[in-house]
């Protein structure tokens, strides 16, 4: 399994009038971790445009076990368990400076040609970069 993890804090404009993180703000922690874990296999994201591929969300899974709140600092976490095919799916979870996990879920990524926008396989480099890390 590969697994990633970036660490911010809680900033106050993801905060609800109660100065607890709103639910929206842990998709975004996701897509943090996610970044951070391709840039740290050697093909971030921009590359991967560059060479003519897009990743978008297929969908997003997320359960909320306890809130942030304005102070914590949160690690975002992504975890690949297998290669992918045309999909690749990351198993995601958020925690505070406790170690408490605060939501976790899947989201998954479709891989589709820039130009067309239809749906292809996983590019080869990062197969092999996964397959070669698994």
């Amino acid at each position: 399994m590969l697994s990633f993890e970036v660490k911010m804090p809680v900033r106050y404009y993801e905060t609800d009038l109660m100065g607890v993180v709103h639910h929206s703000n842990y998709v975004r922690y996701f897509e943090c971790a996610r970044n951070v874990m391709m840039e740290q296999m050697g093909y971030p994201v921009e590359q991967l445009a560059a060479d003519g591929y897009f990743t978008p969300v297929i969908s997003v899974e997320c359960k909320y076990h306890k809130p942030a709140v304005m102070g914590d600092t949160v690690t975002a976490v992504a975890k690949i368990e297998n290669a992918p095919l045309a999909k690749l799916y990351v198993k995601q979870a958020v925690f505070n400076q406790n170690g408490e996990l605060l939501a976790d879920g899947q989201v998954v990524v479709a891989f589709t040609d820039k130009q067309t926008g239809r749906p292809v396989r996983c590019p080869e480099k990062l197969l092999s970069i996964i397959e070669s890390k698994l």
